[in-house]
């Protein structure tokens, strides 16, 4: 989806490390809306724990196991189907308190202190890797956040020692007090994982594996949220933002018939999006426009509802009116990277030579802000060709294979961009990047 995205690949530093290692892969779940609530619930916890809110990003996994951890000094990762679990958006800032919290602690970095002392590559990139890119649900290739080059390696730098979890507790729930959020919420959330330490390990969600869970553990941290006990107050904005993520998410990931039974009546705004996006889904393009109709009119200003709008008309090929609702979106947010690549795309599907033109200079844009979106390569790439650019197309296309951990055929066309271009030119400096990348990765072979 546009809006929903699953994504291939690792960032390209990294790609070298484990591209030739990697043992399996999830999808990272990329969308403007939902990441954009999650940055509204995340902020003021990072605000008390001492963290730039702007620096720290919480990501997806579309993963249905319950699960949440973090992938380096400035990512968390949040399994979706945790997402869905949960009931209030406390318990949600709950999690992200609790993986901030191994953050501020230095948790992270002192296991990827030991790992370079161990020259244990293939893990640290697995820790330091982030996938940002695009496929979209009308049958792109799916594609994932590198997960693993040993399962082993995995669990050992995801596992929290038992100190490190009280450590943890503590920490993540003064952050919540001090930004009036209830730390109870911390309670309810471990409930969903009381006994799973009792189950074999196959059965276990991943979060017991990763953060043992105790009853001493879980009395412990009841004792520390009593006595934050009064000093958190309910949160409306923290609760819309919550519902938007939760409802969305539902309403792309579960079954259309149930997203429509539940939000039948709900005449939110939240009601109105989930019904549309259950009926573009089923399909039924009419029905999810009418309803994005009623949702635009009571929202005329969001930029996320005229992306999502802008989605839903391009994937009914209904394209100029496409082009309209994400240029719509894109004024309302010009520094959203995903809502770029979205309009860039409508752009070019005008088949037009000013649509070519304007969609260039989009993706363009779009690439300056997040240069590790596969989709978005692989429509600049098609932008350059259209502009005879053929070099540039290269260059954009050599960038996505090395995302996806294709070296070979990146160095394919890096090799073909740099014999196009201009020498020492950007395009041709990135060209070298990608030959270097895959050079390196060779060697690792």
């Amino acid at each position: 989806m546009a809006a929903i995205r699953h994504v291939l690949g690792l960032t390209l530093a990294l790609t070298l490390a484990l591209a030739p290692l990697v043992a399996r892969a999830q999808g990272l779940i990329r969308d403007a809306e939902i990441e954009h609530a999650l940055r509204q619930l995340a902020q003021p916890l990072a605000a008390e724990a001492g963290i730039s809110p702007s620096a720290l990003r919480v990501l997806l996994i579309a993963d249905d196991r319950l699960n949440a951890f973090v992938a380096d000094g400035q990512t968390i990762l949040i399994n979706s189907g945790l997402v869905l679990r949960l009931e209030s958006a406390a318990q949600l800032q709950a999690v992200i308190a609790h993986e901030i919290a191994h953050i501020a602690n230095g948790h992270i970095t002192r296991r990827l202190t030991n790992m370079r002392s161990a020259q244990s590559a293939a893990a640290l990139g697995l820790m330091m890797s982030l996938a940002v890119g695009a496929a979209t649900g009308s049958g792109e290739a799916s594609a994932g956040l590198a997960m693993g080059t040993a399962s082993s390696a995995q669990r050992l730098f995801f596992a929290h020692t038992r100190a490190e979890e009280a450590s943890a507790d503590q920490a993540g729930l003064r952050y919540m007090a001090r930004a009036g959020v209830d730390p109870q919420a911390m309670g309810e959330v471990l409930e969903l994982f009381r006994g799973q330490e009792a189950l074999s390990s196959s059965r276990q969600d991943p979060y017991v594996r990763t953060h043992p869970l105790t009853a001493e553990r879980i009395r412990a941290l009841k004792g520390y949220a009593a006595a934050y006990g009064g000093q958190a107050a309910g949160n409306e904005t923290a609760e819309y933002w919550f519902a938007r993520a939760k409802g969305k998410l539902g309403a792309f990931l579960q079954n259309p018939r149930y997203t429509l039974r539940r939000a039948e009546r709900d005449q939110s705004a939240v009601g109105m999006m989930r019904r549309a996006v259950a009926h573009h889904r089923t399909p039924a393009p009419d029905k999810a426009l009418a309803e994005m109709a009623r949702l635009e009119a009571a929202r005329p200003n969001d930029p996320y509802v005229h992306e999502l709008k802008g989605q839903i008309l391009l994937e009914s090929r209904r394209v100029g009116p496409a082009v309209n609702a994400y240029a719509r979106a894109a004024a309302l947010a010009p520094n959203e990277p995903l809502i770029l690549a979205g309009h860039g795309r409508a752009l070019l599907a005008l088949e037009t030579a000013e649509g070519n033109r304007q969609a260039l200079a989009v993706l363009e844009r779009a690439r300056g802000r997040d240069p590790y979106d596969p989709r978005m390569l692989r429509d600049l790439a098609l932008a350059y060709a259209r502009a005879g650019n053929n070099g540039m197309a290269s260059v954009a296309t050599a960038e996505r294979y090395a995302l996806g951990g294709r070296m070979d055929t990146a160095a394919t066309h890096a090799t073909r961009a740099a014999g196009l271009l201009p020498r020492g030119s950007p395009g041709w400096l990135r060209a070298q990047d990608v030959l270097s990348a895959a050079e390196s990765a060779g060697r690792k072979r």
